[in-house]
């Protein structure tokens, strides 16, 4: 005799049979999703749609419009392209993910490739979708995965295995290929139809696929030249350092040599911004410095070390904070949570921040506000006055918006755009999001001088980033300068400092998952100590010890 148990999905109740798999329970919810259902959550928790129901559970589908199943889908099209480039040129051809670019991810090739490669990599992903071939999860134990990745001579992720502690490893088999992927996977190649392909270069192309920000179609791919030529010098450097993944960071970290790391980073990234400040210095129509960029990618600290430098080279820099314009309290529009929306233009005073600054540029002396938060409102307490001589740096996350300061000419603006693009992968195929960075960056600065716990800066978190996806993202190329705030090294430290604040994430909270999925990610990094950062470093913004701040 079947025994049924009541379950629910999402949150109507339901009988099915006990014993009977997610995928069977997908299959007649699927007529009230977009895309093909890739994962479940059952009380709170991911699971893969193999897993049986034997309990009472609350259940609740995702497709491809979830952060969940989004990065699921992603992991699957990354190992479908393995199989058909190996398929069609051979095993001793390979992929390397890189990062992520206009909604898509760049990825590169060890063979040179054309558009007519891309055509037929293409036709054998669909036709490796169209046979409906299982993805199947093993757990293997960890020094058999050591022996087949170095088998097969991929060396990364025999050694991301080698900084796994755990006895055994789960691997995911699809055809006679395993691989190694650190987030969930689809239980069949049918769930991955959703993508487009789009050569880029002799050894690189485009992997597109709609996003949970653009849900109703794969985006066209725009090219943005600035993100890339900063991704590829990143790139170049890690290489020369020998530091393409976290393999190669952690055999520095265990071998005593990261100190020297460090340094040369820090000494990289100083010079790059002395850079930016001379290229400045040589344009005598500029009168302001616009900077902007995401969430935690170092805003303060840059434009702090940024004015350093250009007094060095005999200017001096007035700064405001576009922050300091937020329209009063009871003005403040809401997002569509019914909270204040102090991400998008509408909550800055635009025709006062418009006139001041046309002002300044004018010589003239100006009572510029100070925006009191605890009120919510702005106060007057100082004023300033713009030389000849000088320039205004203006800090906030509209810089790149034409629509802010258009009543002055652009050759009088200079628009420099922050991120922090990771440059280091896991291995191959496994990339390091840079979103993923400037989370656990926001995550330890949150605590650290707010207070604020793990789950409190996730909740906030989506706002922000849909915010940044509102009002920053889409205006990168109108940037005069692309600077990357990301340090080679820092996952390490972050480590350090984040990991014990996600451990206090309860299993019966709405975040466990996403503090579960970070911790996992963290363990494959060896802890660096904060000792040899120096003072003036971005990373000190987030952990402290900054003397900007400190």
């Amino acid at each position: 005799m079947i025994e049924n148990i009541q379950i629910t999905i999402s949150n109507v109740p339901r009988e099915v049979p006990k014993g009977i798999t997610l995928e069977e329970i997908a299959k007649q919810e699927q007529e009230f999703f977009q895309y093909p259902i890739i994962l479940a959550k059952v009380d709170g928790q991911i699971k893969e749609l193999t897993s049986k129901v034997i309990e009472s559970e609350n259940i609740e589908f995702l497709d491809l419009t979830s952060r969940e199943g989004n990065r699921a889908h992603v992991s699957g099209l990354t190992f479908l392209l393995i199989v058909a480039v190996k398929e069609l040129y051979g095993n001793d051809k390979n992929i390397i993910v890189q990062h992520s670019l206009d909604k898509g991810i760049y990825i590169e090739t060890n063979f040179i490739i054309n558009s007519d490669s891309i055509a037929n990599i293409k036709q054998r992903v669909q036709q490796l979708v169209e046979n409906d071939l299982d993805i199947n999860r093993v757990n293997v134990d960890r020094l058999d995965a050591i022996n087949y990745f170095e088998k097969i001579g991929d060396y990364a992720k025999a050694g991301v295995m080698k900084y796994n502690t755990n006895s055994f490893v789960t691997l995911y088999r699809l055809r006679n290929l395993y691989n190694y992927f650190y987030y969930y996977m689809p239980i069949s190649t049918r769930y991955l139809k959703d993508f487009d392909l789009n050569y880029v270069a002799e050894n690189g192309f485009m992997l597109r696929f709609p996003t949970i920000y653009i849900t109703d179609r794969i985006k066209e791919y725009e090219h943005h030249p600035h993100m890339f030529e900063v991704f590829q010098e990143c790139r170049d450097w890690a290489k020369l350092m020998n530091i393409e993944n976290s393999t190669e960071l952690n055999n520095m970290v265990s071998t005593g040599n990261i100190g020297d790391l460090i340094r040369m980073n820090e000494m990289i990234t100083s010079n790059k911004l002395l850079e930016l400040a001379k290229d400045i210095k040589q344009q005598p129509e500029v009168k302001i410095v616009l900077l902007a960029g995401p969430s935690s990618s170092g805003k303060t600290t840059t434009a702090r070390k940024l004015c350093m430098y250009l007094r060095s080279l005999g200017m001096n820099p007035k700064t405001i904070s576009m922050d300091d314009y937020f329209v009063e309290k009871d003005q403040n529009p809401l997002d569509e949570d019914g909270n204040p929306d102090y991400e998008c233009l509408e909550a800055i005073d635009l025709k006062l921040f418009n006139q001041q600054i046309a002002s300044l540029i004018a010589g003239e002396k100006v009572s510029i506000p100070t925006y009191n938060f605890l009120l919510g409102k702005k106060e007057y307490k100082k004023t300033m006055q713009v030389a000849k001589n000088e320039v205004i740096l203006i800090e906030g996350i509209h810089g790149l918006d034409p629509n802010i300061l258009n009543n002055i000419k652009r050759e009088k603006k200079y628009k420099i755009y922050l991120s922090a693009l990771t440059e280091l992968n896991m291995d191959d195929h496994n990339r390091i999001s840079t979103t993923d960075n400037r989370l656990l960056r926001r995550m330890i600065r949150d605590n650290r001088t707010r207070g604020y716990n793990v789950e409190a800066t996730l909740k906030s978190w989506a706002s922000v980033r849909r915010g940044e996806e509102k009002y920053i993202f889409p205006y990168q190329d109108e940037a005069d300068a692309t600077f990357n705030t990301a340090l080679i090294y820092e996952l390490g430290v972050l480590k350090t400092y984040v990991e014990p604040l996600l451990y206090s994430v309860d299993q019966s909270s709405e975040y466990y998952e996403e503090a579960k999925r970070l911790i996992n990610f963290l363990r494959l990094f060896l802890p660096i100590p904060s000792e040899s950062i120096p003072q003036d470093s971005i990373l000190r913004e987030f952990i402290g010890g900054s003397c900007f701040y400190d």
